[in-house]
């Protein structure tokens, strides 16, 4: 195992794994924040579904925090790998005219990224950990508030223009690091050239349209005060 994780073609297939994991999780994050929009008293049904079933919290979060780490550390180690191997690559060729802006800058997006995800820990993460694991409160209601507060603290964290636009900001970094992450996460896997066109066109749909999915979501809410 220690032998695989050294190995450039290792550390790739590892970091196209948990790709493919946390892109399942983003879409499946995104599903349930639409409803939101289209059906509240659903969204809060889910949410607290999905923020007191034991599965959930006690083993599926725990590897979602743990697949979160491990790529952001390993986009971090190929960077430092790919850069080395630039410094002496470039000497002779022009790198900018073999790769894409967005494959250089990945590091970049990814930075921008994790910066999004501390922020959205702090809006609703860590709050959800104060009520649920510090206060003991797992009844998902809040005095004044009829139902769930799932929708209420939702849609309060959409108020402040200065918020919505750092999620629309982020939301644009994270289409950029999708659209090259997508299609290399596959070619890391092994896919075929034949299929190249095909993954292109689906990553090309994904990374659109749940990134602006979510800015639609933020937009909404800020608007619909």
């Amino acid at each position: 195992m220690g032998r695989f994780f050294k190995s450039s073609i290792g550390r790739k297939v590892a970091m196209a794994l948990s790709a493919f994991f946390l892109m399942f999780f983003l879409l499946q994050h995104f599903l349930i924040n639409i409803l939101s929009v289209f059906n509240p008293n659903l969204f809060n049904e889910v949410s607290h579904f999905m923020g007191t079933n034991p599965l959930v919290q006690f083993a599926l979060q725990p590897v979602l925090i743990f697949g979160v780490v491990f790529h952001f550390v390993m986009g971090f180690i190929l960077e430092i790998k790919n850069k080395q191997a630039r410094n002496i690559v470039y000497v002779k060729n022009n790198g900018a005219a073999n790769s894409t802006w967005m494959s250089r800058n990945m590091i970049y997006s990814g930075i921008a990224i994790l910066a999004f995800m501390i922020l959205h820990f702090i809006d609703f993460w860590f709050p959800e950990i104060n009520i649920k694991y510090i206060k003991g409160d797992w009844s998902g209601t809040m005095e004044g508030i009829e139902g769930f507060r799932y929708f209420d603290e939702l849609t309060h964290k959409f108020i402040s223009p200065i918020r919505v636009g750092a999620y629309v900001i982020a939301f644009v970094f994270l289409a950029l690091h999708l659209l090259h992450g997508f299609t290399s996460a596959f070619q890391s896997m092994g896919s075929n050239a034949g299929r190249k066109k095909t993954l292109q066109s689906i990553g090309k749909a994904y990374s659109i349209i749940i990134p602006l999915g979510f800015i639609f979501i933020a937009l909404y809410h800020h608007f619909n005060q």
